[in-house]
């Protein structure tokens, strides 16, 4: 009956982690192994036991760095930034004192600012975007 049983503890913990999105319970799906052959062996219960936990620590101590090592999240790219010393066109004035200003760039129209503080670019003029912050285009004459 206790091979059931540690059958049982590796197929939910095998179907945990398939249906969670995060590493939770992969570990013991070793010691659960581990368990069972013990048991089909004819170890005693105590013997299955610590094979169970040692076999998930030894698990857990093997690919815990390797797991957090891919989890770290990193930069995320985004294609906003190949507009990164781009022409654009002013659409509408850029004129910072009054937060408005509008450029197209690569097909698509964008908030824009200035670099440079009091400066007001008018429509029509064409100028390079030097980068971004948030969603608005700072921008400068060439």
């Amino acid at each position: 009956m206790i091979d059931v049983i540690w059958l049982g503890v590796t197929i939910l913990a095998a179907i945990v982690e398939a249906a969670v999105p995060a590493l939770v319970s992969i570990w013991f799906v070793p010691g659960g192994l581990l368990a069972l052959v013990a048991s089909l062996a004819g170890g005693s219960l105590a013997l299955q036991v610590v094979l169970f936990f040692l076999g998930s620590a030894a698990a857990l101590a093997l690919t815990r760095p390797l797991a957090r090592r891919l989890q770290r999240p990193g930069p995320t790219s985004t294609n906003a930034d190949r507009v990164i010393g781009a022409t654009a066109v002013v659409t509408e004035a850029v004129d910072n004192l009054q937060g408005a200003g509008r450029v197209s760039v690569m097909g698509n129209s964008w908030a824009a600012r200035s670099e440079r503080a009091g400066e007001t670019i008018p429509t029509g003029e064409t100028v390079t975007v030097v980068r971004i912050e948030g969603v608005k285009l700072i921008v400068a004459r060439p």
